[in-house]
């Protein structure tokens, strides 16, 4: 018997949690046992860009109810696949549920992807399990903030990239929306190494101003009620708080100033995502959306330089929140529907990073 968490997909702050019996494994198929996953901010946004993106396809639920994609670590428990062997651990996207049957492909020392039919129209870099015998991001001590980290980090690496071979569009400012995200603190973190000379601002919430001057991660931080004190001065935004009015304010104060803008997540549920809310002063929104981007920075750099120039970056990261972060691991499904829709509801604390073991 597996039990996976259901969200309905037109409400996210639903859950339900149900069985089904286990199927016996197709030939060369491979049965996974979730050890662990991260809950974050990053999976509310999978939840509540679904539909447009496809994320609830990746583990099909039933009817209105969908299946959250989680990043995480699993066991291999049972294995018809000649090169994949019982007792092997392995990190990759999984669902907030107990097991996950996967069909490898492409199998090499480093990992492996999932075939299955259903999950290949989106974007493979979904589908790619590394094999924690041979990988070399994976250290035994630092699990968990890879869990809770490390997908978002290398997003906010991808978006400093872009920038960066962009020549900023000609900015000296970088606006950040959400600054106490995981992603938002990766990327100021990024840019302060990489791309020092371009000042980081980070809006946030009354509430979080305090932890996000604490991590020092940007130059000024200010509340999202103050966004009429951001300089008039040459900008780029990033916005992953996915909040309209937030957005509108943004670009109505910066106006011209405003070289380009970059939408990414959606941090605030409910706090109108996607919605046209009239003509918007300054560049239109454009959509970063990280696989794609992943996709090309690993073909014109190669995998290997694309993945030391990660690995590098992350290291850094690494460090700089080392004790920043505390991690609370919990016990069962219960308690990670429970953790979803504390961050659905924007109630999750940003200086705690949630852990499941299911």
């Amino acid at each position: 018997m597996s039990r996976t968490v259901q969200v309905r997909r037109n409400t996210i702050t639903e859950t339900r949690i149900m069985g089904h019996a286990l199927p016996a494994l197709g030939d060369g198929e491979v049965r996974l046992q979730v050890e662990s996953f991260s809950v974050t901010a990053n999976n509310v946004t999978y939840a509540v860009a679904g539909d447009a993106f496809g994320y609830w396809n990746f583990f099909p639920g039933e009817r209105d109810w969908g299946v959250v994609p989680m990043w995480g670590h699993a066991v291999v428990t049972e294995s018809r696949h000649p090169d994949i062997a019982v007792g092997e651990r392995v990190y990759g996207y999984l669902p907030m549920a107990e097991w996950l049957d996967v069909l490898p492909d492409n199998v090499s020392a480093g990992g492996f992807s999932d075939a299955a039919a259903h999950r290949q129209p989106m974007s493979p870099i979904y589908n790619q399990y590394s094999r924690l015998a041979a990988d070399p991001e994976h250290d035994p001590a630092r699990e968990a903030e890879r869990m809770i980290f490390g997908p978002l980090f290398k997003t906010g690496f991808l978006i400093e990239n872009f920038f960066r071979r962009n020549a900023w569009f000609g900015a000296g400012t970088v606006v950040i929306t959400s600054a106490s995200s995981k992603t938002a603190m990766g990327l100021a973190s990024v840019a302060r190494a990489l791309s020092p000379q371009v000042k980081r601002i980070g809006l946030t919430s009354a509430g979080n101003v305090d932890f996000v001057r604490r991590g020092g991660f940007y130059d000024i931080v200010l509340a999202y009620d103050a966004v009429g004190e951001l300089p008039l001065e040459a900008s780029v935004s990033v916005d992953f708080a996915g909040n309209a009015a937030l957005l509108h304010a943004v670009h109505t104060r910066l106006g011209d100033h405003l070289k380009y803008s970059c939408t990414v997540g959606a941090t605030h549920v409910g706090a109108g995502f996607g919605q046209n809310n009239g003509p918007i002063p300054g560049p239109t929104p454009t959509l970063f959306f990280a696989p794609d981007h992943a996709v090309a920075a690993i073909k014109e750099q190669g995998p290997k330089a694309f993945g030391a120039a990660v690995a590098a970056s992350w290291l850094t990261f690494l460090d700089e929140t080392s004790g920043a972060l505390t991690v609370d691991t919990r016990e069962g499904l219960e308690a990670a529907a429970e953790a979803f829709v504390s961050a659905a509801k924007g109630d999750a604390d940003p200086a705690v990073g949630v852990v499941i073991r299911p």
